[in-house]
């Protein structure tokens, strides 16, 4: 486990002695439903969710509590093969959260058999997992074709070698029950390290900025999605609403035409759609300003990504 802050001392003394806590790590390819299963298990959601790869971009924590566990859910950037500093950020961080999991939750995507992307994340986990265990979540069983059932569960249990392997549906909820007691079995005991009402270490500025950049990947295509970074400048609770100020930054005036839309089309759903969901966070009445502007090529520059709070270490600046 990662150092945790002392003042959180006072929580650890309320937990039962045959209290359970751990890190489980969520790793997995790009668009195999990692945010989706951690957002199904919280119950609610904290982390963007697109039918698009490498939705998300940063570490985010979610936090289980039950009366007798506390389970830290390290939602990680899909691991690939990176092409520019970003997908170097992304994977760098996904790979770090393996050494701190006591357990490695792997998704992947049973409803196609495995192939050498698999292999790839496999060898990754071999490379650095040490002696944490592996449990596999055979996730999209709702699409899985029931003919393909039996040979694709088998090559992808052959590929991992797991611990133990579940079949679920992250969107439907099928199997994810079964799957959490495993994983709270698998945990060391331990306090409690948040309070039980807590289900993120991200403020909701975070939360705003993934919500809109969620809108971004699911009404653009082709680079668009890849190429937005969204930056919260203004972010104010009044006693009846909530007045959010953004920025949606692109690499070219090409895609900021597209992000904006005819007649401000495109940008004014991104919008409404981003407030309705922000609404049902905050229970307040939301006014969301937003803005486009160009930032050229930012996913290759490593100044840029500090600059819009992606902790490039010193050294690729």
């Amino acid at each position: 486990m990662s150092d945790i802050d002392p003042e959180l001392d006072s929580v650890f003394e309320e937990t039962p002695s045959d209290h359970r806590s751990g890190m489980v790590a969520v790793v997995g390819r790009p668009n195999v439903g990692k945010s989706t299963l951690i957002n199904r298990i919280l119950g609610q959601k904290i982390a963007a969710v697109s039918p698009k790869p490498q939705t998300t971009r940063k570490r985010q924590l979610g936090i289980y509590t039950g009366e007798h566990v506390q389970i830290l859910f390290i939602d990680t950037p899909g691991l690939h093969l990176p092409r520019h500093k970003l997908g170097e950020y992304m994977v760098k961080h996904a790979e770090s959260a393996l050494k701190d999991a006591d357990v490695i939750l792997l998704l992947h995507d049973v409803s196609q058999p495995p192939d050498r992307g698999d292999e790839h994340i496999v060898e990754t986990l071999t490379r650095l997992r040490g002696d944490t265990p592996v449990l596999l979540a055979l996730n999209k069983a709702d699409v899985l074709d029931a003919d393909k059932k039996d040979r694709y569960v088998a090559a992808h249990i052959e590929t991992v070698k797991p611990a133990q392997a579940f079949l679920i549906s992250a969107l439907t909820g099928d199997g994810v029950d079964l799957l959490l007691q495993e994983l709270i079995a698998r945990l060391p005991f331990g306090p409690r390290y948040y309070p039980a009402e807590q289900v993120s270490e991200v403020n909701m500025r975070f939360i705003a900025a993934e919500t809109i950049r969620e809108k971004v990947m699911l009404y653009t295509e082709e680079e668009i999605p890849h190429a937005t970074a969204v930056e919260i400048d203004s972010y104010r609770e009044l006693p009846d609403q909530t007045v959010i100020s953004g920025i949606l930054y692109v690499e070219r005036d090409s895609q900021k035409g597209i992000l904006i839309g005819k007649g401000g089309s495109m940008i004014k759903r991104i919008g409404m759609e981003a407030r309705q969901d922000l609404e049902a966070m905050t229970k307040t009445q939301v006014h969301l300003d937003l803005r486009v502007k160009v930032l050229q090529n930012w996913r290759k520059d490593a100044r840029l990504m500090q600059r819009l709070g992606y902790n490039v270490a010193a050294d690729e600046r």
